[in-house]
């Protein structure tokens, strides 16, 4: 891609206020607009957002207004997923649903640009999920313009042993969710698509039987290089300091976070720094208690991307024993602050870390990861790693 094409790009979510895949689709698309003449496509809700970062409606990007059929739908989905923060897979069950109203009126929108040859490539950046067709791609491959999809990811199944924590997640729909495949929407935009863009092995896996010419694999995630980026650590006379970032949910495991440093946080050879706020804060603090360890953790809540950063950059090692994770963007966000990540060998994270950089768990049972964390753990805090090593090839990995 050149600065000379002409890309129309859609991403319906984007946001470089929000997290998760607004926050994906926004970098992806900003950075798109630095090597390419870009007009972005995206939902209304996005257009102040997109307005305070300095961009002009109508000249680089278009809000498509759906909420009419939006609105409604996201309540209805935030009753069917059970709670805040759960049903993720219903959720963009869903969403998916509104999406065909969406990709309807961007084609309302450009279809005689696109018929004329007035963009040289249709990139749809968002959704993320691989189960959502696009109309685009079959209407875009009449026209004789280029449809590229992705990146994509998702779809990473639950790892034995941890169903309780899916039923807590309130996941009822992932254990049917491989029936996508069989939908016919979904088999024509792959056909229809010039190219996929994969994030992740697995999504790999799932399309490669019958894709394997179009694939091209790309991390999910990137950084925003001004707000993370590697500081000089000052000595901790000795005191380890720990960091966990996420939701704080069953699935992140934060309590195994918190019991493989108990040994080391009562003794005060550590600290913990918790940054993220969820269903178990109160039963995290509560372990606390019973650990005999709330003297030396700071739960710091949910707390704004830049201070997430600030807190980030005072900490030596990253634990993240989270055990479904698609793309694994804040292990790149600690990665790049110069942390040690130690996080589970699955999905994004196992993918990012490698042994110059960090510790990657084998999957298994949760007392299994709890006893390799812990042994990691007293043997940073032994001195038998080279954390300083490891932490300037992790920063140079994320800036690669």
């Amino acid at each position: 891609m050149t600065a000379n094409h002409r890309v129309l790009l859609i991403a319906e979510a984007a946001n470089p206020e929000w997290v998760s895949v607004p926050l994906v689709g926004w970098h992806i698309a900003n950075a798109l607009r630095q090597v390419a003449d870009v007009h972005v496509v995206t939902q209304v809700r996005n257009k102040a957002a997109f307005e305070r970062a300095g961009l002009a409606e109508g000249v680089d990007f278009t809000a498509i207004n759906t909420e009419a059929l939006a609105a409604p739908m996201y309540k209805l989905a935030d009753v069917l997923r059970g709670g805040q923060g759960k049903g993720w897979t219903t959720l963009t069950a869903v969403q998916s649903l509104t999406y065909f109203y969406f990709e309807r009126l961007v084609w309302k929108r450009f279809k005689d640009q696109i018929r004329s040859g007035a963009f040289d490539i249709v990139h749809r950046v968002t959704p993320l999920s691989p189960t959502a067709p696009s109309s685009l791609a079959r209407k875009c491959a009449k026209a004789g313009i280029p449809f590229i999809l992705g990146p994509l990811n998702g779809g990473l199944p639950w790892p034995a042993g941890f169903d309780g924590a899916r039923r807590k997640e309130k996941e009822w729909l992932s254990y049917v969710r491989g029936f996508y495949k069989y939908m016919p929407g979904v088999r024509a935009t792959y056909r229809a698509a010039t190219a996929i863009i994969v994030a992740s092995r697995h999504t790999a896996s799932e399309l490669r039987q019958a894709h394997a010419d179009k694939l091209i694999s790309i991390p999910e995630n990137g950084i925003d290089g001004a707000q993370f980026k590697p500081v000089t650590r000052q000595a901790s006379a000795g005191v380890l300091r720990l960091c966990f970032i996420g939701r704080l949910v069953p699935y992140k495991c934060p309590d195994v976070a918190l019991e493989s440093a108990a040994a080391l946080l009562r003794a005060g050879k550590a600290r913990f720094a918790v940054i993220g706020d969820g269903p178990m804060l109160d039963e995290l603090k509560a372990l606390a208690a019973r650990l005999g360890v709330e003297q030396a953790v700071t739960f710091h809540g949910w707390l704004a991307h830049e201070q997430v950063a600030t807190v980030a950059a005072e900490s030596d090692i990253f634990v993240f024993p989270s055990v479904r994770e698609f793309g694994g963007g804040v292990v790149l966000e600690a990665m790049a602050v110069g942390m040690v990540p130690i996080v589970v060998d699955y999905g994004g994270p196992g993918e990012i870390v490698t042994p110059q950089t960090g510790f990657a768990i084998p999957m298994g049972g949760r007392a299994t990861i709890l006893s390799a964390i812990t042994k990691r753990l007293n043997g940073i805090a032994a001195g038998e790693h080279d954390i300083a090593a490891m932490s300037r090839f992790g920063v140079e990995r994320v800036a690669t």
